[in-house]
């Protein structure tokens, strides 16, 4: 693609186009971009068009582009097309700071997350001019290019806060400090010197505000693996003046807004994060500033409001409370009971109330709710940090601090009885509080697993959460009726089972509940009760104690499916899977009805899928549905094939990518149910599975290569006959992937499928075509993986043809071949392949070996490591989820054919010395250690024969 006008004009329209909500206009459109993204000087004209295009909206669109280009293609992955040349890098490195620092910051925040992007593989080693680059620019004095640096870094920098240890990250975080901490720290105090110079100016501000946060975001990323000796140097400096910004109050920068935090909270939430980080993990360096630091975030706490806005100052506050609470050398401020009360009452009990904006987040934003609710990623609410001070607060106080919060939930607890209707959220407070005060250790597995045991779960169970769980109207007190869903949840290993199965009819009423959190909340527990695992690991709850409920439970999941904005509820179909999983043929009945239903809903998410999870588990469940059933009566694959095969062909006609790796699987699973020929409307198909196109997408070939041997184990003679000029296109797709060193064990998957599988004559003529593919592979990359697919296909195919048959084919490509092979490969090699079915094909085809074959004795076997000499040849021409539940179970190709390799060799060698007496007994006690020796009589002595 060359930089001229009319392709950035082309570029330009394709741009608009994907913006379009039609889709018929917008899908080609991203086809179209993603056929030419391989082009050279392709990021080039993005980048020209961001930078040269007179429409805002189209500059942010190809920032956006540009940034998931960089995302998708700018890591060079061994055996993949690197789709970005030489030329485009040099060239993007060399113009995107500036770009980026010229932009608008919307199109700024694009550009610097496609330089972190780039920084991830390319710094330091191959952008070593990045760091200085970006430091030059502090001197400019223009805080919009200062803040696109500093968001640039901080994107570079925070991946240091979860890297593990390693030389290489200690070396470039070294570097980063060498060039980046002197000058962060007086850019540091001199934008704080410029607020106070700019005091009564909110526009400058504002701008020196943001700074101020994200030089303190920096602070952390620099500090969080080990504390520099810049920093403890500089501690002073740092220290005073973050204590400073967080007592300071400046009216202008308040906001009226109760939503959204302003700058003022976010720079302070950030510094409570620093304080945090700094008592943890450098106490002792820290412990003068300590005393402080704990005043002032105290006195924030107990003076700051319940709006929206600073949830995030005071979730980081309360929790800077907790770490310092848990570690021993500050346990000596919290000793003092009135100090424990203080904490309780001004702290945790404040901010574990439902507040009115929880209120309407349970209402109005239900997925949202749930996220933080649910799934732990509250770690930002005021709940969550107030649950964890209570922990951090028993781990040395929990005596004390138990017996204070139970006085406060009786309380609680009366204030609600004695007016339910008004008082409801005294309830919820009250559950919240024994939740935590409860819980010490937990698992998203088991939930709590656990327990504070100065608090009885199962009596407060009986006496305050049956009560809402049994209430006859499930509409009722929603809020409430979640909390009590959600106890049974966390409490679920602490709960004796009788209380957990009288909780199932309650939860599977509770799934009619108008409410999204409250029948989600039913379902994501039934679903966590049905993994629970008793004794013989067995699952806790059985098939039989559910039979009474089946049909209720089935029903009420797939009516709440139809709740407006649960149509994609992943908890729901979740539940769905594991109902089904559990239940097993005790769902038979049902699944005529319900295979409907699920087929429709993959038609409607097929048309623009968007719910990651939500997809797994529906095909999940179709998995399950059709494994069941057919386990019961194979013949109904049939039916399944017609309710499905009709959206498989709509999925793959429109190449929905997320879906088609998983139609395939669902589709192998079909297959290999069958029990006679392989129908036509599969054989119709088999064409198709064969092209390029579809091999290119990574995600594609596990599924794919599955497919394809469910292909030739129920077909190979079908092929054979009436696709016989497909089977170049089959080898041409082994070809594919055994060059590629991520891919070459799925290669050896299909091979192997084939040398079993296909007609003997069918393949005859490419046989000596295949092995000089192997061998040339095994000179160019000889890997580990590689190596051990080679031997079990050499055994397999020796198991499969004889050993003389495998001798003469390495013989006629060269040679004396098959005994270097022998002594080169198979000899110290064989001991590291490792799985049952795979060993038991090398030991069988290693006895075919020794027993088939006499190796000639020959001194001409050159010590050379590539030993094979072969002329290039012309070849042939032409992003996955596991499905559990579509999972394929081992094959064995050799079967009942042989059931033990040990009785096989003894009655091979028995075989071998009636036709040589004598020979074999010498060779083999002058060959064989006495212990191999020892082994040997013992399989003899098992299979009865003894050598002549």
């Amino acid at each position: 693609m060359e930089l001229n006008d009319r392709n950035l004009q082309t570029l330009t329209e394709y741009l608009q186009k994907t913006l379009s909500p039609d889709p018929a206009v917008r899908r080609p459109a991203e086809k179209f971009l993603e056929s030419v993204e391989g082009n050279q000087n392709y990021p080039i004209l993005l980048l020209t068009v961001l930078e040269k295009s007179q429409d805002e909206v189209i500059r942010v669109c190809a920032a956006v582009t540009f940034k998931n280009y960089i995302k998708r293609n700018w890591r060079v992955v061994e055996d993949e097309l690197n789709k970005i040349s030489d030329p485009d890098r040099t060239a993007i490195k060399a113009n995107i700071v500036n770009l980026m620092l010229s932009s608008p910051e919307q199109i700024q925040k694009q550009l610097s997350d496609a330089i972190s992007i780039i920084g991830r593989e390319d710094f330091p080693q191959k952008w070593p001019d990045l760091l200085t680059e970006m430091v030059t620019r502090f001197q400019s004095g223009d805080f919009h290019v200062i803040n696109g640096i500093l968001r640039t870094a901080h994107s570079l920098f925070k991946r240091y806060r979860h890297e593990f240890k390693s030389n290489e990250l200690w070396s470039e975080i070294k570097l980063v400090l060498d060039t980046f901490a002197q000058p962060l720290t007086e850019l540091f105090k001199a934008t704080i010197d410029l607020c106070q110079t700019h005091a009564t100016d909110i526009n400058a501000l504002k701008v020196l505000f943001s700074s101020l946060a994200l030089i303190s975001k920096l602070f952390y990323s620099l500090n969080f693996q080990d504390l520099p000796e810049f920093f403890e140097d500089n501690m002073e400096t740092w220290m005073t003046n973050f204590h400073n910004l967080l007592t300071l109050d400046n009216k202008l920068l308040q906001t009226d807004d109760e939503e959204e935090a302003g700058l003022l909270e976010l720079l302070k939430s950030q510094i409570c994060d620093n304080a945090a980080l700094y008592a943890q993990k450098y106490d002792e360096e820290f412990q003068p500033y300590l005393p402080r630091f704990v005043t002032a975030i105290w006195n924030l706490l107990v003076t700051t409001g319940q709006e929206v806005k600073y949830d995030l100052l005071v979730s980081n506050a309360i929790q800077f409370l907790a770490s310092v609470c848990e570690r021993p050398h500050y346990k000596h401020l919290f000793e003092d009971q009135n100090v424990l009360t203080s904490i309780c009452e001004k702290v945790i009990v404040p901010n574990m109330e439902f507040r009115s904006a929880d209120e309407e987040a349970f209402e109005d934003n239900s997925e949202e709710y749930i996220i933080r609710d649910l799934e732990g990623s509250d770690i930002d609410t005021r709940r969550r940090a107030a649950c964890d001070l209570v922990r951090g607060l028993c781990k040395f106080f929990e005596g004390p601090v138990t017996g204070i919060f139970s006085g406060y939930v009786n309380s609680m607890l009366t204030e609600y009885a004695k007016n339910p209707g008004v008082n409801w959220k005294h309830k919820d407070a009250a559950i919240y509080l024994v939740t935590s005060l409860a819980s010490k250790a937990q698992t998203q597995k088991h939930g709590i697993t656990q327990a504070n045991e100065l608090v009885n779960l199962s009596e407060f169970f009986v006496n305050h959460i049956l009560v809402d769980l049994k209430s006859p109207n499930v509409n009722e007190f929603p809020v409430l009726k979640a909390d009590a869903i959600k106890y049974v949840m966390t409490f679920r290993s602490q709960l004796p089972k009788e209380q957990l199965l009288e909780s199932v009819p309650l939860l599977v009423a509770h799934l009619q509940a108008e409410s999204i959190v409250q029948h989600t909340y039913a379902a994501h527990a039934l679903e966590r009760l049905f993994t629970m695992r008793g004794a013989n690991n067995a699952t806790l709850i059985t098939p039989t104690e559910m039979a009474p409920f089946t049909e209720q439970l089935l029903n009420n999941l797939f009516k709440s499916l139809a709740v407006p904005g649960s149509s994609e509820n992943e908890y729901i179909m979740k539940a769905i899977m594991r109902s089904f999983s559990l239940l097993q043929e005790a769902i038979v009945p049902y699944i005529p009805t319900l295979i409907g239903q699920l087929t429709h809903k993959l038609l409607l998410v097929s048309k623009n899928p968007s719910k990651p999870h939500f997809n797994h588990y529906l095909f999940e469940s179709l998995c399950l549905s059709i494994r069941i059933t057919c386990k019961a009566d194979p013949d109904t694959v049939d039916s399944f094939e017609e309710a499905l095969f009709p959206v498989f062909t709509e999925i793959l006609q429109n190449d929905v990518q997320e879906f088609v790796p998983y139609v395939f699987q669902v589709m192998s699973l079909l297959l290999e149910i069958h029990t006679s020929s392989i129908p036509s409307s599969y054989m119709a198909l088999f064409p198709h599975l064969l092209q390029p196109a579809l091999w290119e997408r990574t995600g594609n070939i596990p599924p794919l290569v599955r497919l394809l041997q469910a292909y030739l184990e129920k077909g190979a003679a079908a092929i054979a006959s009436t696709a016989a000029d497909k089977i170049p296109g089959l080898l041409g797709v082994f070809q594919k992937l055994i060059a590629s060193k991520a891919n070459d064990h799925q290669g050896f998957y299909l091979l192997n499928s084939i040398v079993e599988h296909m007609p003997p004559d069918s393949i005859t003529q490419y046989r000596k075509q295949i092995f000089i593919l192997l061998f040339q592979r095994l000179q160019s990359s000889k890997t580990t993986k590689f190596v051990k697919s080679f031997l079990v296909f050499i055994n397999l195919y020796c198991v499969k043809y004889g050993a003389i048959a495998l001798q003469e084919i390495f013989d006629d490509i060269q040679p004396k071949m098959f005994g270097m092979v022998v002594e080169k490969i198979i000899i110290p090699e064989v001991q590291k392949v490792s799985g049952q079915v795979e060993k038991k094909i090398c030991a069988v085809g290693i006895t075919k070996i020794l027993t088939e074959y006499t190796l000639q004795e020959d001194d001409s076997i050159p010590d050379d490591e590539h030993f094979i000499d072969i002329e290039d040849t012309p070849g042939y021409q032409t992003a996955f989820s596991q499905l559990a539940f579509a999972g394929k179970k081992e094959h064995d190709p050799i079967g009942d054919a042989v059931s033990n390799p040990k009785i096989l060799l003894a009655q091979s060698l028995h075989k071998l010395s009636t036709a040589c007496p004598g020979r074999v007994p010498s060779m083999l006690s002058t060959s064989l250690p006495a212990e191999a020796l020892q082994f040997l009589q013992g399989y003899l002595q098992a299979a009865t024969v003894q050598l002549l």
